[in-house]
């Protein structure tokens, strides 16, 4: 297993090597080039590298739009399943007994978690299905 990482790194080290080389000669390539070429050429080279600029941002753009869409879906999902699970609590609210509420609030108490809170940002008090008050 270890020979293995070795040699993984090993490629990696000269396939960073190639590209280092690769990097190197395309410079100097394009300096020599640059240094017998005419203005009109560098012009050209100009508008080669904006052209490529102008792709880069394209493509990132259409990469960003493409996420966008991928986290509207998933946030209109997790609303659809929040309002589910809202109607479910709701329902399960007005079908336990007081004494159930009872426990659940002495529940809640003893683990540290709060109790339900409201859009309004008040605490609710869960409802017994005789719409009495809770005790």
């Amino acid at each position: 297993m270890q020979r293995k990482t070795l040699s993984m790194k090993n490629t990696v080290l000269r396939a960073r090597g190639r590209d280092r080389m690769a990097i190197k000669v395309l410079f100097w390539e394009l300096e020599q080039h640059l240094k017998s070429s005419s203005g009109a050429s560098v012009v050209a080279i100009d508008n080669k590298i904006e052209q490529a600029m102008d792709l880069v941002k394209s493509h990132l753009m259409y990469a960003v739009r493409e996420e966008v869409e991928v986290l509207k879906e998933q946030i209109k999902e997790l609303v659809e399943r929040n309002s589910q699970l809202e109607q479910e609590n709701n329902l399960l609210k007005t079908l336990a007994s007081p004494e159930q509420l009872a426990q659940f609030q002495a529940q809640l108490q003893t683990t540290g978690c709060s109790p339900p809170v409201s859009q309004s940002g008040q605490t609710t008090q869960p409802t017994p299905p005789n719409g009495g008050s809770s005790a």
